[in-house]
């Protein structure tokens, strides 16, 4: 298991150019980016060269102000949705990313659960048919800080997979939307393990740096590990102060043998 930086919200406090070098100086080899939109692909692509790192997640972007949670399960806004996988698309082709995560949006009243999954389940299937080397990312959005958004937990998200059924469509579990829900950590993974792509932590209710040994989340990472998860554990929190001196908390992680950056484990 591979920890990655979130830059977006790990180093929010510097200037997108400055955060490369950031991560990188913390010992990080893997980097998420929420919305890598505002400079051309290339010019990801040529900081993440320059430092060293690998991009392995991205979201989709926001591609109007009406939908700021995203395109994906929302009727008659094929065309929005697919323009938002193009961008994402493109972002991916030049820095070599794999992984979207793709933004359902919220449930609109509008418009039956119904109707509205059978778009997501569309949307989904043509995406990834469009583009067989990604793996696409649904992840539940707890109701506390996205209120109204198309599901909240796992057991939702895992319905929605059953219904698209495609191997290169899967969850993105994140800890802290878990733990917010008012979950087990390590049920929530035994239970689901099978459609997890993507890890994410941070510590609830205030998203700063995860205290392991509260609301089950040393024992659901070691659930992970002990199911054979390999992938990455996403970053996704906001340092109390400075993420370099906030990351002596996944020091339990690698008492277990799970491999982290170096300054992690000084």
């Amino acid at each position: 298991m591979q920890l990655a930086a979130n830059l977006s919200l790990l180093y929010a406090g510097l200037p997108v150019a400055e955060r490369f070098a950031a991560a990188r100086d913390d010992g990080f080899r893997y980097v998420e980016i929420l919305a890598p939109y505002d400079q051309p692909p290339q010019w990801y692509a040529d900081q993440l060269r320059a430092h060293d790192l690998e991009l392995v997640l991205i979201n989709t972007p926001v591609m109007s102000d009406n939908f700021p949670t995203g395109l994906a399960a929302q009727p008659g806004k094929q065309s929005l949705f697919q323009a938002a996988m193009q961008r994402a698309v493109q972002v991916c082709q030049a820095t070599g990313c794999c992984a979207i995560h793709v933004m359902a949006g919220n449930r609109d009243q509008h418009y039956s659960h119904a109707e509205q999954s059978a778009t997501l389940k569309a949307n989904l299937q043509w995406a990834a048919n469009e583009w067989p080397s990604l793996t696409l990312h649904l992840e539940g959005l707890n109701q506390t800080d996205v209120p109204g958004y198309f599901y909240a937990r796992p057991e939702h998200v895992a319905h929605e997979l059953q219904q698209i059924n495609h191997s290169r469509v899967g969850m993105q579990f994140d800890f802290y939307h878990v733990v917010k829900e008012g979950l087990s950590p390590r049920d929530q993974v035994e239970r689901y393990f099978s459609y997890v792509r993507h890890v994410q932590i941070a510590g609830a209710p205030d998203r700063h740096e995860p205290n392991l040994q509260l609301h089950g989340l040393l024992a659901g990472v070691r659930q992970l590990s002990s199911m054979g998860y390999t992938g990455f554990l996403g970053l996704e929190y906001r340092p109390a102060t400075v993420a370099r001196e906030g990351l002596h908390w996944v020091q339990p992680l690698a008492d277990d043998g799970i491999k982290v950056c170096h300054n992690a484990t000084t």
